[in-house]
């Protein structure tokens, strides 16, 4: 189990300017970017691919955290791995075969993530726990940014947290949704570790946003 990180999302970020807004997110000390992939199915919006993935790379040397809200991810393994992904987490609710998409992304070379939703319990997830490197909680429903955060959901942190410690298993827990200096601190307090905050960092200065979410995780 690592220690905390704070991963950006750049879905919040300025699309016109990612070289830019990367580097940005570099000179704040953190080592993740969240890079959210929608198709316009599994959540209504559309977002980018592995080629929009695979030109970022190029710029950055940070943990390329690919959350895929997709149909089917598992079609989408090989395409990630060559863009440069460091971590694929896909949705439980997308596939019917998570256990083998999971396979074949850590077959791929990449570090295996599984989600849920607000609505999912976590025992959907619980006989793949011991394939994965990272469990993401969804703290507001998929596909929107700026929602309010759902505190039911840190119960499934907390059980995730629980379940890892219980089985003796290194995922990192990872909340992604409403995150910001007034929730972060109950989700660590559940068992996250990691802490995907969008609109929160990126509506003002960056930097000082990352530092006010670092002192807000231990109040």
């Amino acid at each position: 189990m690592s220690t905390y990180k704070i991963a950006p999302s750049i879905l919040a970020a300025d699309y016109a300017n990612f070289e830019k807004e990367l580097k940005r997110i570099e000179e704040t000390g953190v080592k993740y970017v969240h890079i959210d992939i929608m198709d316009g199915q599994f959540v209504p919006n559309i977002s980018f691919g592995a080629g929009v993935v695979a030109s970022m790379r190029k710029h950055s040397k940070l943990v390329f955290d690919c959350h895929l809200m997709v149909v089917n991810p598992e079609r989408y393994v090989d395409d990630f791995a060559q863009a440069g992904a460091d971590i694929m987490t896909i949705h439980a609710e997308a596939t019917t075969h998570v256990h083998g998409a999971l396979q074949k992304i850590k077959a791929a070379g990449m570090k295996a993530g599984v989600v849920i939703n607000p609505g999912t319990p976590l025992g959907a997830i619980e006989p793949v726990l011991n394939l994965v490197d990272q469990v993401l909680i969804m703290t507001v429903n998929p596909g929107f940014g700026g929602q309010a955060f759902i505190p039911e959901c840190l119960e499934k942190v907390k059980l995730a947290a629980r379940l890892r410690e219980q089985r003796g298993l290194d995922y990192d827990i990872e909340v992604d949704g409403g995150v910001d200096n007034k929730t972060i601190s109950a989700c660590a307090q559940a068992g996250a570790d990691v802490f995907v905050a969008g609109s929160y960092l990126f509506k003002d200065n960056l930097s000082a946003r990352v530092e006010t979410l670092k002192a807000a995780i231990n109040d």
